[in-house]
């Protein structure tokens, strides 16, 4: 397909709009999750799975947690069928909404005590709901900013997207350590509450934010062209196997590693190294203030150096990680326990993921870009992040010791940065190439359309 000189290039205050909408969208998205695995860790045991041992009741947490994970796919299957033919805003529109209202509902669910087990059953369902929304959030919101990012700069402008989510976790974190200055009976009744009805605020600023949004300059291209994908997920399975399977298992390491962090970590250092209660939403808040700086940073060498150089530099340090973390969180020292959680929150929560963010939709060609990442990114979801807490339970209560733990999160390192070494570069390939459409050897010269050289 030739470029279409006639596509309107994008203004600066149209691509600053787009990035505060992706920026705001994903802190969302990881406000909810985040407020979900804390409360999961530290409250949702009680309120509803009360008849079970403490250990137990923890695992069922999780699991319930897990759901969403699961939903995901589902989710981002069913999107992803649309934003290739429709276009990106408006999914990312609806997906939001979903989100928020999702979350929205579990702060007025009835407890166990209140309504036996149909607690916990609309609890798995709001989960499900909000899994099901959050499946193509990040996704599209990856592929809205490097559609629309100038070529040389799409890394560091895709990184907002992560630079957001390290905002939802800050704001998660933030909420959570609020509320838990109240006294221990009122937690328990109302305050939990307050935090997930406060998704509110977000979901109403991101929405009035993205219904202002226009099309990004690929996707009217394509449009005007007539040459969008008639069934977008079909045509991956046909033409983007190889990359689809790279996005997967480049995702799942990061997405074991990010959640381990996020969500076991608070558990961990509640039951196990017995820090007090509200000092751990404090030591993620500051961790994922470093995260958000880290994601910018290395959205930024990304676009110096390469997608895959960056890449494969973070997931070899990665697969190191694990085992200091651990031993410097097992010293209950405060001040080594936050700087490992910052090490961790840069490079595994939201710094790797960063260079992801313009890495996974340069792989895939424009007709199925929007599918291609969602369907890859979300798979792992499911393999890597959903599971990973609860089998971070499950490995320490086996065996008493946080080494199997991070024997697993090093293992789940090593599968992505063995797929990394299969992964192509991506830097500055032009967005509209036909080659770059297909399993084969990808065109890398640099973009010539609009579409790939905004404003």
């Amino acid at each position: 397909m030739e470029p279409n000189p006639s596509s309107p290039e994008p203004s600066r205050q149209e691509v600053r709009r787009a990035a505060l909408a992706g920026l705001i969208g994903t802190a969302l998205e990881q406000y909810d999750f985040v407020i979900y695995g804390t409360a999961s860790a530290l409250v949702f045991s009680h309120l509803f799975f009360p008849n079970i041992s403490a250990t137990a009741g923890l695992l069922a947490s999780f699991s319930a947690y897990a759901v969403g994970f699961c939903a995901r796919p589902l989710g981002g299957f069913f999107f992803s069928r649309y934003g290739d033919r429709l276009g990106r805003k408006w999914i990312l529109v609806a997906t939001l909404t979903l989100m928020g209202v999702a979350t929205m509902a579990i702060g007025v669910l009835p407890t166990y005590e209140s309504v036996g087990v149909w607690a916990p059953i609309l609890l798995v369902l709001s989960r499900f709901l909000q899994g099901f929304g959050a499946g193509a959030e990040q996704s599209g919101g990856a592929t809205l900013l490097t559609e629309t990012a100038v070529r040389g700069k799409r890394g560091r402008l895709a990184a907002l997207i992560m630079t957001g989510a390290a905002a939802g976790t800050a704001l998660g974190a933030g909420a959570w350590a609020l509320v838990q200055l109240l006294p221990d009976d009122q937690l328990m009744s109302w305050g939990w509450r307050v935090v997930f009805l406060s998704s509110a605020f977000v979901t109403i600023a991101a929405y009035i934010l993205r219904r202002k949004l226009k099309e990004t300059p690929v996707f009217a291209e394509i449009k005007a062209e007539r040459t969008a994908a008639a069934a977008p997920v079909r045509e991956v399975f046909r033409n983007g196997k190889k990359a689809v399977a790279l996005v997967t298992l480049m995702t799942v390491g990061l997405s074991v590693q990010s959640y381990t962090y996020q969500v076991f970590m608070a558990s961990y250092l509640k039951g196990t190294v017995k820090i007090d209660a509200q000092t751990v939403p404090e030591i993620l808040l500051v961790g994922a203030i470093f995260g958000g700086i880290g994601a910018v940073v290395l959205g930024y060498l990304s676009d110096l150096f390469g997608r895959r150089s960056v890449f494969l530099g973070i997931a070899g340090l990665l697969l190191l990680l694990p085992f200091p973390t651990f031993v410097a969180l097992s010293t209950g020292n405060l001040t080594v326990i936050y700087l490992a959680m910052i090490v961790g929150f840069v490079f595994a929560c939201q710094g790797g993921v960063a260079v992801t963010m313009s890495y996974f939709p340069e792989m895939f060609g424009s007709r199925y870009r929007y599918a291609g990442v969602t369907l890859g990114r979300e798979f792992a979801a499911v393999l890597g992040g959903g599971f990973a807490p609860l089998i971070a339970v499950a490995l320490m209560n086996a065996f008493d010791s946080w080494v199997p733990v991070a024997i697993y999160m090093t293992v789940a390192m090593a599968i992505t940065f063995g797929a990394a070494l299969f992964a192509p570069e991506t830097r500055d390939r032009d967005l509209l190439a036909p080659e770059n459409a297909t399993d084969r050897t990808p065109a890398l010269e640099p973009a010539t359309s609009p579409a790939t050289a905004t404003a």
